[in-house]
């Protein structure tokens, strides 16, 4: 496994881990139990400038991500189209996410989705360091669906900032 889908699967791996868990106050009201899509990532600091999470990098509270879906219905009788947008704020796990209860998992099989979450900007800097977007949009995404309730979760790559300047004390010269 090379590694960066190391560092994807575990992204998505701690995502899924998460998704339950904590409860955010970023998040949408509660939908009725058994019953939604879960759109959710992560935002860290990229501090040697790798794309890629290292021992040095660290999750960012405070960050704007705006998330947009649009679920077609995979049927030739019908056209119908949910589109869906939020702006979030990610919490002190670096952790975005928005629940939509009016989807059920059980359909997502006959839906046609398409998903992008991108970085708007950032609420505080007091962190002025990692002020420097790096990957601002992702589409990749995996779908876990539970087995036990109509609930799934759609988690995103995640997105980054990164310093202006890559230390090269901390993070070598490559």
């Amino acid at each position: 496994m090379t590694k960066k889908s190391l560092t994807m699967f575990l992204f998505i791996l701690l995502q899924f881990l998460l998704v339950n868990s904590l409860s955010s106050k970023h998040s949408s009201p509660k939908p009725k139990p058994d019953a939604e899509i879960t759109i959710m990532g992560f935002v860290y600091c990229d501090v040697c400038s790798k794309n890629s999470f290292s021992k040095h990098s660290y999750f960012m509270s405070g960050v704007e991500v705006r998330i947009v879906c649009r679920f077609k219905a995979a049927s030739s009788t019908t056209t119908e189209t949910i589109t869906f947008s939020a702006n979030r704020t990610t919490n002190e796990f670096g952790l975005y996410k928005v629940a939509i209860s009016s989807l059920d998992c059980a359909d997502v099989d006959s839906l046609a989705s398409s998903c992008q979450a991108s970085l708007i900007g950032r609420k505080n800097f007091s962190d002025s360091s990692c002020n420097i977007p790096g990957y601002r949009t992702t589409t990749d995404q995996v779908l876990f669906k539970s087995q036990q309730s109509n609930s799934c979760v759609y988690g995103f790559n995640a997105l980054n900032f990164r310093p202006f300047k890559r230390d090269l004390a901390l993070c070598g010269k490559k």
